[in-house]
């Protein structure tokens, strides 16, 4: 096996994907973008998207990253927007598109055809993740496109099979379809739930910070493989053990936080821009693939299929958002959450990704002996489709954005709220801290004693200083000054472990000691000052 390709694709998309940071484009376009030109260069390898891949090895740790990083009180309380739009529209959109791709392919059979709605239905976990954060948008809106995207692939894959059932000939009926719809949804619910408490107490129990963090990277691969064998949704179960690790990620020590935050940041980023990078790939394989279809009329079908996909999803969200309050007394009494522009911005923010590609690649090449009717068209419709949305709608949402003047995350007042609870906990340490001194078990030399106070002062006033006014003549904030200061007090101490080090006065494993040491301070006074590492 050649290891090369691999090696290649994942460089040069950490590569683009760093470079992006440096510029307003998002870096999932920016990596569809280049892998696009790239699928033609000569001596390209294919880089086929296998179905056996992304959908067990790919999809559960995307999966695990976004449902660790979401709130789940938040998802609680807007459980009803996220249901709406994770299992309604699905359902709505495999309908729609697929009933307009049968009126307009000619000789499409139609159960195919809801085979390819159930492809292009359900939005990117990833895009709509990294899009939200990048833009900054409310709040509210992330944690519903958040929610959508954790659950929506459950809706989209069960649809799928439903679909590709009727279109080999398997005779499933409407009640078929929604009796397994339900069975998977509630038996990927119910695994995870069977899940969650063992391992939380096992990751609990394990004293070994990197031993736990090795289970950590396992659990994502174990909820998925333990549901689909017993033919529930793996991406509930996924979702669902993840939602519960994250809200108790508390009761596990800080050195396994630590280490596990770094490691699925590493995670994520490999996987979402080599994921990215893998979409663009496909161009040219697709293309070659068309077959008996010309690349104008399936040009024609492609953008007939997207202007479906991106209309369907105004069609669900504005009369769900509105209609839902005519028809429930409960919400008729209460005062709009979201203003009329949100509603647009949730419509425009529905971009397709690798999850729709991979269940393309997984329909079968022929089924009794008979191709699958329209096998190549269906997958470049669906490349097409994602690209369009990526591209043109992930370009237009920052100025739609700046246009319906939406009001992003209200930096000030988040600031004051994470002052205002550090103000709190740290009366609560000092109290706590006043008892233990007091007890004669707990006697220490004065200087010690003072040194935990002052530890305890300095992360009661950080936050309040970032609030604070603006140095005149370095243009610096109290804690820009304070964090510049400690990086420099701090690397002449790292100079002078490194020169005794060399000196040979102390060895290698004694610098490497203090240097961690050393590391720990600075990463603490950056996360005193609210700034990750």
């Amino acid at each position: 096996m050649d290891v090369l390709p691999l090696v290649a694709l994942i460089a040069v998309s950490a590569a683009i994907a760093g470079a992006a940071r440096r510029t307003p484009v998002p870096a999932p376009l920016l990596l569809v973008a280049v892998g696009l030109g790239v699928s033609y260069l000569p001596g390209v390898p294919d880089y086929t998207l296998d179905p056996h891949i992304v959908l067990p090895l790919l999809l559960p740790p995307l999966l695990h990253t976004a449902a660790l990083d979401s709130s789940y009180l938040d998802l609680r309380a807007n459980i009803r927007p996220v249901a709406l739009l994770s299992v309604g529209y699905v359902l709505f959109a495999t309908v729609a598109v697929g009933y307009l791709a049968y009126l307009v392919v000619p000789d499409l059979p139609l159960t195919a055809a809801l085979v390819l709605g159930a492809v292009v239905a359900p939005p990117d976990a990833v895009a709509a993740t990294a899009i939200a954060r990048r833009l900054g948008l409310p709040g509210r809106i992330t944690t519903i496109l958040q929610g959508e995207s954790l659950v929506n692939d459950a809706t989209a894959i069960t649809a799928y099979k439903v679909a590709l059932a009727a279109a080999v000939g398997e005779g499933v009926s409407w009640a078929g379809g929604i009796a397994e719809f339900a069975v998977a949804a509630l038996g990927g619910v119910v695994v995870g739930l069977v899940l969650m408490v063992p391992i939380h107490w096992l990751r609990r129990r394990l004293r070994d910070p990197l031993l736990k963090n090795t289970v950590s990277l396992l659990i994502p691969f174990v909820a998925y493989a333990v549901a689909e064998r017993v033919h529930a949704s793996g991406v509930l179960a996924v979702v669902v053990v993840a939602l519960y690790l994250g809200h108790r990620s508390w009761q596990v020590d800080f050195a396994t936080r630590l280490q596990e935050d770094a490691v699925w940041k590493v995670v994520a980023f490999v996987l979402e821009s080599s994921v990215f990078a893998l979409i663009g790939l496909q161009l040219a394989y697709v293309v070659r693939g068309l077959g008996e279809y010309g690349i104008g009329e399936a040009a024609w079908y492609a953008a007939a299929v997207f202007l479906a996909v991106v209309v369907a999803r105004f069609v669900w969200v504005f009369p769900v958002t509105y209609l839902i309050r005519l028809v429930s007394p409960t919400l008729r009494g209460r005062r709009s959450q979201l203003p009329w522009t949100s509603p647009i911005v949730i419509g425009w923010a529905g971009m397709r990704g690798v999850v729709s590609l991979a269940i393309a690649f997984s329909i079968p090449v022929a089924t009794d002996g008979e191709p699958f009717p329209a096998r190549n068209l269906v997958l470049f419709l669906t490349f097409t489709t994602v690209i369009g949305t990526l591209v043109v709608q992930g370009l237009t949402l920052p100025p739609l954005i700046r246009v319906l003047k939406l009001p992003g995350r209200d930096a000030q007042a988040e600031t004051l709220a994470e002052a205002q609870a550090q103000s709190e906990a740290s009366t609560a340490s000092r109290q706590r801290l006043d008892e233990l001194l007091a007890d004669e078990r707990n006697t220490l030399p004065e200087p010690l004693a003072q040194r935990l106070r002052a530890v305890l002062e300095r992360r009661r006033n950080a936050v309040w200083e970032r609030l604070g006014a603006v140095n005149e003549i370095t243009g610096e904030s109290a804690d820009d000054t304070y964090r510049r200061l400690a990086r420099e007090v701090i690397d002449a101490e790292r100079e002078v472990f490194v020169r005794l080090r060399d000196e040979r006065r102390i060895d290698d494993e004694m610098m490497r000691t203090l240097l961690r040491r050393l590391d720990l301070e600075e990463a603490a006074a950056y996360r005193e000052a609210g700034t990750e590492t």
